[in-house]
């Protein structure tokens, strides 16, 4: 199982926020590109980069120009997301360097678009599903979608990908741990390859992350956990490293 640490930017800062809420943001000094070279140098295998000024509709905002430096200053992979609303933006993305590109309210909002953008990225293309109580959210989470998560994951797997990035949204930024279950759901429902976000709280619960490799739930991103120094990223990998506890 990987680790793949999160970098989410706000006017070129990072930043977690709570529940996803533009309100509930919490600014890092440290300077964004730096982090990804630590994160790097800590041994991480990719990174989750998020523009949040676009997530929010805020297209004259700085972070994708702050995205473009990080893909420059790591050799890891970096995925990218945030406000991804035409080819030409994921296009662009490749362009500079992501190793995959992250979308959400695309895939929720327009099935014909989605099976399209398939066809022009093919593996490139990730599917992030927000949930809120079951329900997806989309434009940066601040919307109710039409859609049930798992009708959006079957959706996902009928178009061809194969990846899916599942967040509750309640459990988000707040340390309470992943939703282990509704994870797992979302592996039944889709038969695609998982990784599972939002509120990792603590290096015990990556041995019950680990119980659902068998359903293909095989990466997690962690943030504030990181940020708040809750462990760090050579923890979590040596924690991952151990022999799975039989629970």
């Amino acid at each position: 199982m990987r680790i793949i640490p999160a970098i989410d930017l706000r006017k070129g800062r990072c930043v977690r926020l709570t529940q996803g809420q533009r309100a509930k943001a919490k600014a890092y000094p440290a300077n964004p590109v730096e982090v990804a070279r630590e994160f790097e140098r800590e041994g991480a295998q990719m990174l989750h980069v998020i523009d949040l000024d676009r997530a929010f509709a805020e297209r004259r905002g700085i972070s994708r120009r702050v995205v473009q430096d990080i893909i420059r200053a790591v050799k890891v992979p970096v995925q990218v997301g945030g406000g991804l609303r035409s080819a030409a933006d994921i296009a662009d993305l490749i362009s500079a360097g992501a190793a995959e590109v992250v979308i959400g309210t695309i895939a929720a909002n327009s099935p014909a678009l989605l099976k399209r953008w398939v066809k022009l990225f093919g593996c490139r293309l990730v599917v992030a599903i927000a949930a809120k109580k079951g329900q997806v959210m989309i434009e940066g989470w601040e919307k109710k979608g039409d859609l049930l998560a798992a009708d959006l994951a079957r959706r996902v797997a009928g178009a061809g990908l194969k990846r899916i990035i599942y967040t509750d949204t309640a459990r988000d930024g707040t340390l309470r741990g992943i939703n282990f279950e509704q994870t797992c759901a979302i592996a039944c429902e889709s038969g695609l390859k998982i990784t599972a976000s939002g509120g990792l709280a603590s290096l015990s619960e990556l041995a019950r992350l680990r119980e659902g490799e068998a359903l293909g739930i095989d990466s997690v991103i962690v943030g504030r956990a990181l940020y708040d120094g809750v462990f760090t990223l050579e923890e979590a990998q040596r924690a991952l490293s151990q022999e799975p506890l039989q629970l």
